[in-house]
């Protein structure tokens, strides 16, 4: 968290920590602090401050998203929910209770760029359609979809359009006057923010149940105590990232240069995965071609990890076993050559030295899991 966050949200753990909801002067003033972050947040994307509602991150964000959007639609005889395979987690985990639900769901694949083709989703599209949801970049390779293409497929229809901006907001820019999405889903802790907090925007006149009921916070669509501080923190959060966007992006584009080229020069075959199409500058997936060496994935994961890289493979890590990750199989890589993939994701910390560093301690970790 960067620690101008953390400043701006002492006062809320402490002095000011009276409840939202209360109307004698403490709570009023929390209320104050509350919808003041709420406008900051809604201002950064173009939308008016009674279309952002507080959740406790992108899960639930995206949870709320497609159940809220599908249980109205069900009631209405629209059964029909169109995504992707390379979704994060939530969105697929959400999609097999839908289907429990009575809901149809199509999954469209991917090229081996790691891009949604939108003829994909136009040819996936029936009458009985509700939503469209396609995240805004991956979290494992970073490869920017077509949204705002998919956005008016799903307008022209009449179908609802919901994207996971998770990875997005505040490193591209993001304005729903331009872009016709129904929904988005953000997370705090992405952009420098505390963990616990995110948010969702929904278009003003957007039908959707909420996800969470008991009191009427957040308008009655978020049932649940707001937690000041934290909003405050992800407001903090997203106004440092929207003031430096441009000169941090191109940094990070260096960075990305810089981290691409070492890679391809210590190791001349290996893979860059979504190289060819458009990407976030902040995230390098590497794998190892399974056809000429195959690798220990979690060794390799491992091995940075007591040199002091910290690294994942994009990957779930279940029962502990390593699992080849779903995005890059949906790519077209094989399984072994998906296991042996790192993730390398950095920010406003990271130096030129440590992508050096981090490549160097990849290139010894390489020489003890190699095998002979």
């Amino acid at each position: 968290m960067d620690s101008a966050v953390a400043e701006a949200m002492i006062p809320f753990w402490s002095s000011t920590f009276g409840n939202a909801s209360s109307v004698h002067s403490y709570g009023r003033e929390a209320r104050f602090a509350l919808e003041q972050s709420r406008e900051e947040i809604a201002t950064s994307i173009g939308a008016s401050y009674e279309e952002v509602y507080f959740t406790s991150g992108g899960t639930e964000s995206d949870n709320h998203a497609l159940r809220g959007v599908l249980r109205t639609a069900l009631k209405r005889g629209r059964t029909h929910l169109i995504s992707s395979a390379i979704e994060h987690h939530a969105i697929l985990h959400s999609v097999e209770h839908l289907k429990g639900d009575g809901a149809a769901v199509t999954l469209v694949g991917v090229e081996s760029d790691g891009r949604v083709r939108p003829d994909q989703i136009r040819q996936a599209l029936t009458d009985q359609t509700a939503l469209i949801s396609i995240m805004h970049a991956n979290n494992e390779t970073g490869v920017v979809q077509p949204i705002d293409e998919i956005s008016r497929i799903a307008k022209d229809r009449g179908v609802l359009f919901h994207a996971d901006a998770v990875q997005t907001l505040g490193k591209i820019p993001i304005d729903v006057r331009m872009l016709p999405a129904d929904l988005l889903s953000f997370s705090a802790h992405k952009i420098y923010g505390p963990k616990g907090i995110g948010a969702i925007y929904i278009r003003k006149g957007t039908n959707i149940d909420p996800l969470l009921v008991g009191g009427a916070q957040e308008s009655n669509r978020r049932a649940g105590t707001e937690s000041v501080a934290l909003a405050v923190g992800f407001a903090k959060a997203l106004e440092l990232c929207t003031k430096t966007m441009e000169s941090e992006g191109r940094r990070l584009v260096s960075l990305k240069s810089l981290l691409s080229a070492k890679l391809r020069e210590a190791f001349p075959e290996i893979l860059l995965n979504g190289v060819d199409a458009e990407s976030l500058p902040n995230i390098v997936s590497a794998s190892f071609d399974s056809k000429l060496q195959p690798l220990d994935g979690e060794a390799l994961i491992m091995g940075l990890d007591l040199r002091g890289v910290a690294v994942t493979s994009g990957s779930a890590c279940t029962s502990g076993s390593l699992q080849p990750s779903h995005v890059l199989l949906a790519m077209g890589r094989d399984e072994v050559t998906a296991r042996a993939t790192i993730r390398f994701s950095y920010g406003r910390f990271t130096t030129e030295d440590e992508i050096i560093a981090a490549v160097d301690a990849l290139v010894e970790v390489v020489k003890t899991v190699a095998r002979p």
